[in-house]
């Protein structure tokens, strides 16, 4: 699991590992939390952006799935300063994509955005809607998935992007700058 120290990622990890299953999270802490780590999964501290192809490629042997959450995920910061996102949400998974064609991963599941779909008045919202990124962030995530495509069809990669829309639960962030609305709905409740 990639980003398994982060909120969605760490949940996922505790959630895999209920289900006996072994896991290895890679994770920078750029955003995520060694508080949020379990300790019964082993914790590989990388940056997928800048890790050798070769190292990757070896951590990646004998990996059935690989879970991509890693990513950096606020809109207004990917406004004001696009490269360090298109790194992290761009870069990244292109070298993860390569890297698990490489080792032999059977599957990823790539973990978009809605984003990609812009501002929408239609509601509910259905997966063939159209895209239209907003910010440098919804593009990122949307190339994510492109490339997972891309992927699948060239190089045989089993992959699957879910665009996420309001996640919230145990360890999302109920305060600073990216607490969304449901964050401070739940801080409100504990008052």
């Amino acid at each position: 699991v990639t980003g398994g120290a982060g909120f969605i990622g760490s949940n996922l990890v505790d959630s895999l590992l209920d289900d006996k299953i072994e896991v290895v999270i890679i994770d920078n802490l750029s955003t995520g939390n060694r508080d949020n780590i379990n300790p019964k999964a082993t914790f590989l501290k990388y940056d997928l952006c800048s890790i050798n192809s070769d190292k990757l490629t070896g951590l990646l042997r004998d990996i059935d799935v690989v879970f991509h959450m890693a990513a950096l995920a606020r809109v207004q910061p990917s406004i004001d300063d696009p490269l360090p996102y298109h790194d992290a949400n761009v870069t990244a998974t292109l070298n993860l994509l390569h890297a698990c064609c490489k080792a032999g991963v059977k599957r990823l599941v790539y973990s978009a955005s809605s984003s990609c779909y812009g501002n929408t008045h239609k509601v509910p919202q259905q997966e063939g809607d159209p895209t239209n990124p907003l910010s440098p962030y919804g593009l990122q995530k949307y190339f994510g998935e492109q490339y997972c495509k891309l992927f699948s069809d060239i190089y045989g990669l089993d992959t699957v992007s879910l665009r996420y829309f309001n996640v919230y639960g145990e360890r999302m962030s109920l305060t600073g700058a990216y607490c969304l609305v449901t964050g401070i709905f739940a801080r409100q409740m504990q008052l």
